[in-house]
């Protein structure tokens, strides 16, 4: 890890996008996308790929990313990979892992190891329909963030609740997301 690229961030190009962005508010807008193929049972495909930003569609990806999706044992799938929520949890962690490395570089504070655990817990019968009272998703998430770095606790403290405002999986998992889902017949 150099000085001019602390916890692996390049700083002044972090600083010179946050500049691009105040110039041109337009960079900033971004279009994920993901395309999810049904396989068997609880068993999907997930093929994640193009991208758009910064005013252009993005081709940097020669090859999609491929993630398996399926459920345990007992909950009727094959472990083929990780279930729905899991992934979620793994996002919303990568993401924050992100939040805190580019904003502990920009603030000065080394990391020298992380380690997010999370947990999300969840009540069954919201989303087998037994009962209408019971959400489907988690009704609580918590993550311990294991943080080595000389920098003081208040830093630290400080660090993370800018991050958990500023990190975009945190407001989606925690506020209301409009999602949309419309039929389209394959011939």
């Amino acid at each position: 890890m150099t000085q001019s690229c602390p916890n692996g961030v390049d700083v002044q190009q972090l600083l010179a996008t946050i500049d691009a962005v105040k110039g041109d508010p337009a960079l900033a807008e971004f279009e994920f996308r993901a395309r999810t193929e049904w396989r068997s049972g609880a068993h999907v495909q997930t093929q994640i790929q193009g991208f758009s930003g910064v005013k252009q569609e993005d081709r940097s990806r020669a090859q999609p990313f491929v993630l398996e999706g399926d459920e345990p044992p007992v909950l009727l799938g094959s472990n083929q990979g990780p279930n729905a929520v899991e992934l979620l949890l793994a996002g919303l962690t990568a993401c924050l892992s992100v939040g805190i490395a580019y904003n502990a570089a920009a603030r000065g504070i080394v990391i020298e190891a992380m380690t997010l655990d999370v947990t999300g817990d969840i009540d069954l019968r919201g989303f087998l329909g037994i009962s209408e009272s019971v959400r489907a998703g988690c009704h609580d998430i918590h993550i311990a963030c294991h943080i080595k770095s000389p920098a003081s606790d208040q830093a630290i403290a400080d660090l993370l609740d800018h991050v958990q405002n500023t990190s975009p999986v945190t407001d989606m998992v925690r506020h209301p997301t409009p999602v949309h889902v419309k039929f389209v017949r394959d011939s």
